[in-house]
């Protein structure tokens, strides 16, 4: 059984960088495709990056792009979200996610298998 683990939340201030990591077990890393979402009082869960199997197509949020990379290591079978010039609006809880697909997947739907989501607060 596929398995996702967030680590690397917490508290940080307006400005502020954190890198979240996902790595995942019970399964062939390689296949599958990742992605990180959000998801905070008022909104749904929505895309925050997403990227391939291979790691050579990658995804972001309009509200994102310059500010945040998304990168895997499929030797360590783990998945990052470096987070840069954070803004309050970023506070969230973060969900990884995985597909076993050969495309890359933007939207929640496809994705079976989550995290149990971890806590980022901005602070302004």
């Amino acid at each position: 059984q596929v398995q996702l683990a967030e680590s690397g939340g917490g508290l940080v201030q307006t400005g502020g960088s954190l890198r979240l990591s996902c790595t995942v077990s019970g399964g062939t890393f390689s296949l599958y495709g990742l992605a990180w979402f959000r998801q905070d009082p008022v909104n749904g869960r929505d895309v925050v990056a997403a990227i391939s199997r291979s790691g050579g197509d990658t995804y972001y949020a309009d509200s994102v792009k310059g500010r945040f990379t998304i990168s895997r290591d499929n030797a360590k079978s783990t998945m990052y979200l470096q987070m840069n010039g954070m803004k309050p609006e970023d506070t969230a809880v973060y969900y990884c996610a995985a597909v076993q697909s050969s495309r890359l997947r933007v939207t929640k739907d496809p994705y079976g298998y989550w995290g149990q989501g971890i806590q980022v607060t901005v602070s302004s």
